[in-house]
Formats: C-alpha cells, sequence, structure tokens
C-alpha cells in the first residue's frame, strides 16, 4: 500500500528526530544553569569611564586667550553635557514620532514556511445520507513535507484611527521636549552668568589676597617677635595679634571662595576642569531695563512664552486626544485583507491562489466598560486641565518672586559698589603713608582686608544680579535667538550669542509672540 512505503526510513527518522529534542532540550537546561552574577570588574569601569572622559571632550576646541562673557555662552550651549542630553532628547521624541507615523499604514506581511509530519496525512470519507464507510481505500490528501510562501496586504479601521491619534501625541511630545530644551538653556545661560562673574571676582582679586596675606603673616611674625622682646605690653600685644590673625583667618576664607567659580564655569562649558581660566569683563555689567517695564507686561510675556506653561499646554492636548483614543477602542474593528498564496503540496490541483476577506468583529465586552473608560479618560483631560492652571499661578508666583529679587539684587549692588569705591580709596590712603609703624601695619593689612572684602561683595552682587535677571528672563520665556547651535561653528555662535543678548530685551517692549523662538 501507499502508506507503507517507507516503513524503515520512517522509523530511523523518527529516531533520529527523538535524538535532536532530547539534546535541543539538554542544552537548554545546561544554558539555564550556566547563567551567573557578574558583577562590573574595577578595569571595565576605568576603561569605558576613560572613553567617556575621551566622548565628553570630543570635537571640543580648546580655551585660547581670555574668555569673554559671550564665549562662554556660546560654548555652554554648543558643548555643555546636559544642554546636549536634552537636545538628544528632543532628537528622540522626534524620531519617535517619524516611527509612529508608519502605524497608520497597510501591513503588507511576506511569509515563508516549510512543513514537516513524520506520518502520512491518511483520510478516510464517510456517506453523508447513511453515515457508511466509504468502500474506497483511504487516500493521502497532502504531502508529509511541503513548503508554502504567502504575500498579504491586512488594513484595519481601528488600527488606523489609533496610529492616527499615537501619531499626534507624539508630535505633541516633540513640542514638549523643545520647551524642555529651552528652560535647560535658560538655567543654563543663568548658571553661567553667575560662574562667569565669580570668576572675574577670583581674577581680579586673587593677587590683592595673596599680598594682603603675605603682609599680614609678616605682621604677625613681627608682632609675636615684639611679644617675646617685650617691647609692648602683653595684652596689648596679644590683642594686636588676635586682630591680624583674624583678618588673616577672612582673607584665606576668601580665597578659598574665589576658586570654586572657575571650577563651575569650567564644568558648565565643558572644559578641562584643572585649566586655568581668564575671563574678559563686558563693559556694560548691569542693564535697568527691567526694572523699566511694568508687571502686567511681564505677566503677558510669562503667560505666552514660558517654557513650563507650553509644556502643560502641550500636555492637556495629549490628555485630550487620549480621551478620543478609549472612544475609539469602543467601536467595531473592520479589517480587511487580501493575500498571494502558494503551496508547494504536489497533491494540490491549484498551487497558487489569491484570496481576499472582510472582518467586522466587536467586543461585547466594551458595553459594560464603556461608562469607566470614558470616565477615566475625563478625569486625565481634568487633572491636565488642574495641572496647566496650577503652572500659570506657579509661573507667575515665580515671576514676581523674580522680580522682587532683581530689584533687591540691584539696590545691593548699587550700595556694594559705593561701599567698595570708599573702601578702595581709604585703602590707598594708608598704603600711600610715607611712615608705616608697627601699629599702622595692622591698620594697613585691616584695610586691605576691608577693601578686598567690599570688592568681593561687589562682585558677588554683580553675579546675584546677573542670576537674578537672567531669572527674569527665563520666567518670562525670553531667549536669545542665535538659531541651530549643531550647525553654527564656534565662532559664529558667539558673535550671534553677542547680538542676541544684547538685544533680547527688546521683547519687553513689542507684543506677546505666539510661540518662542526654537
Amino acid at each position: 500500500m501507499r502508506m507503507n512505503r517507507f516503513p524503515s526510513s520512517g522509523f530511523a527518522l523518527n529516531k533520529l528526530t527523538l535524538a535532536l529534542l532530547n539534546a535541543c532540550v539538554a542544552m537548554v537546561l545546561a544554558g539555564c544553569g550556566t547563567v551567573k552574577v557578574q558583577p562590573l570588574s574595577v578595569d571595565a569601569v576605568r576603561q569605558q569611564a576613560a572613553l567617556d572622559r575621551q566622548a565628553a571632550q570630543a570635537e571640543v576646541p580648546p580655551v585660547v586667550g581670555a574668555l569673554s562673557l559671550d564665549e562662554a555662552i556660546a560654548r555652554a550651549l554648543k558643548y555643555n553635557l546636559n544642554q546636549r542630553t536634552r537636545m538628544m532628547e528632543e532628537a528622540y521624541a522626534f524620531h519617535q514620532f517619524d516611527t509612529t507615523s508608519w502605524d497608520m499604514l497597510p501591513r503588507v506581511m511576506a511569509n515563508a514556511g516549510y512543513t514537516w509530519r513524520d506520518k502520512e496525512l491518511i483520510t478516510r470519507s464517510e456517506d453523508s445520507v447513511t453515515g457508511a464507510p466509504s468502500l474506497a481505500n483511504p487516500f493521502i490528501s497532502s504531502e508529509r513535507a511541503h513548503p508554502a510562501y504567502s504575500l498579504g496586504l491586512t488594513w484595519n479601521v481601528l488600527d488606523f484611527g489609533l496610529g492616527y491619534i499615537t501619531a499626534k501625541q507624539a508630535a505633541d511630545r516633540v513640542n514638549i521636549g523643545v520647551e524642555r530644551r529651552r528652560k535647560a538653556m535658560h538655567v543654563l545661560i543663568q548658571d553661567v552668568r553667575s560662574a562667569f562673574w565669580r570668576t572675574a571676582s577670583a581674577q581680579k582679586l586673587h593677587k590683592q589676597v595673596r599680598e594682603t596675606i603675605a603682609m599680614a603673616d609678616a605682621a604677625v611674625k613681627d608682632a609675636r617677635q615684639a611679644e617675646a622682646e617685650r617691647l609692648r605690653a602683653p595684652v596689648d600685644a596679644l590683642r594686636y595679634q588676635r586682630q591680624l590673625l583674624e583678618n588673616l583667618r577672612l582673607l584665606e576664607s576668601i580665597e578659598q571662595e574665589l576658586g570654586s567659580g572657575r571650577i563651575e564655569l569650567a564644568g558648565l562649558i565643558n572644559a578641562p576642569l584643572n585649566q586655568p581660566l581668564e575671563v574678559v569683563e563686558p563693559g556694560d555689567q548691569v542693564n535697568a531695563s527691567l526694572l523699566e517695564t511694568p508687571v502686567e507686561r511681564m505677566e503677558e510675556l510669562a503667560i505666552s512664552n514660558n517654557a513650563d506653561i507650553r509644556e502643560q499646554f502641550y500636555n492637556g492636548r495629549i490628555a485630550v486626544e487620549e480621551t478620543r483614543r478609549t472612544i475609539l477602542r469602543l467601536f467595531p474593528n473592520l479589517s480587511f485583507n487580501y493575500d498571494l498564496r502558494y503551496d508547494g503540496d504536489r497533491y494540490l490541483i491549484n498551487n497558487r491562489w489569491n484570496d481576499a476577506g472582510l472582518q467586522l468583529s466587536y467586543n461585547l465586552l466594551n458595553l459594560l466598560s464603556a461608562p469607566s473608560q470614558k470616565r477615566f479618560a475625563d478625569a486625565g483631560v481634568k487633572l491636565a486641565d488642574q495641572r496647566r492652571v496650577a503652572a500659570q499661578m506657579t509661573v507667575l508666583t515665580q515671576l514676581h518672586l523674580a522680580r522682587l529679587q532683581y530689584h533687591t539684587a540691584w539696590r545691593q549692588y548699587v550700595r556694594a559698589d559705593e561701599i567698595w569705591q570708599a573702601d578702595a580709596k581709604i585703602a590707598e590712603h594708608i598704603k600711600n603713608k610715607e611712615s608705616v609703624e608697627a601699629q599702622s601695619k595692622l591698620e594697613q593689612v585691616a584695610n586691605s582686608t576691608t577693601a578686598i572684602l567690599s570688592l568681593l561683595r561687589r562682585y558677588q552682587s554683580l553675579a546675584q544680579l546677573q542670576g537674578a535677571a537672567s531669572k527674569v528672563q527665563a520666567t518670562m520665556g525670553l531667549e536669545p535667538e542665535i538659531g541651530s547651535v549643531t550647525d553654527m561653528s564656534l565662532d559664529q555662535l558667539t558673535h550671534s550669542v553677542g547680538t542676541a543678548m544684547r538685544s533680547w530685551n527688546k521683547g519687553l517692549s513689542q507684543p506677546a509672540a505666539a510661540a518662542p523662538a526654537q
């Protein structure tokens, strides 16, 4: 009979199949038993850290010569690692949107397969009326091994609608990435301006502090020698030494404080932390235009351009689209498919054929879950609206606080500048005295320390004023229009930043923009 054509070969094939199956199971079990916990080695961490440092400094030109404020901001915008991360997050969101758009297209599936069975597919027939078995011999209806291929197109109406909504949500997430990048840029400019002026103060005061410390050390040695020789009363000598030591302690604390600004500035511009930085102070150190702007105008700009508020608007749109997605899922699902098929089974009369289908399906349980799903989606919209309202009130509060801080910082800077000028003149008069006795040495150290401390406070007030101005501008959503930092060279970006930083306050006298600069 046909069914017994190859009994010996079929038996051997069965044994071979069983052996292969046992071998596969043994390999899987052995693999599961060999997986072990592998902590990071010290060498691997060091090697990766070295590669990360090289990647961080890749394509970052070294700082040559004195660093201006415009170049510092340009370097921070172009090479700061956190800013690069925000830009990559924005690019990632755009690529995600680009990928999501393909979900709306029909699916084209290509299949190629090979089927095998260990026994023939043998069937019998029965009479449809009497139920008696057919007198004909059992027959084979399919080959034991044969290939099959298909190329089909499937289009689902529900998936198309859900893909469209998902694409719109992804587009809003791209906008959210833009706003977060803008916010990071505002914070970065604020930090750079503050660190720049702290570095400038260190550069200005370093030499004076070292000279005054040397003078104080010499005065202390002279005072201790005078005490040992009993040239003065012991109590007077000790009081004299204490005043010198107190000034010396203050000078050393000032010297320690001055060193942090340079390191912070180097980290912000992605320069080597051990590299000495020399900065050039700009001519226009302060700008009082913010004090002349009405608070109503500031509120208008903040509501229109603030990054946090705009992000909440986009989140609200995403929540609304999520409601539409929930409603769309309650509709019946209509799908269409069309396939080109080929089967290598030699028992088939027609090995090639096309088939098409149209299917309508509906989950009846959606009728029960529809009210709860609708309530959940509406709650998401209400939550997004509440967050937007809360964000507006928070931003307005931040604006008024930032404006008050700027006004206070302005007055403190003006007062600190006047005190420094007075102390500098006093120190100059003491220094120009023709004869300096033991008592006048203490007076000279004390006045020099006071002048240094006054100048330090002036620079600190200036740094606080610059930071407060940046905070006010960031809260209002104002930013320099500089274009794409990746497409511009460092020199071009520095020139663009300088032009924009000198003119970005023009937005205070213009109507609120419909959208911030990207």
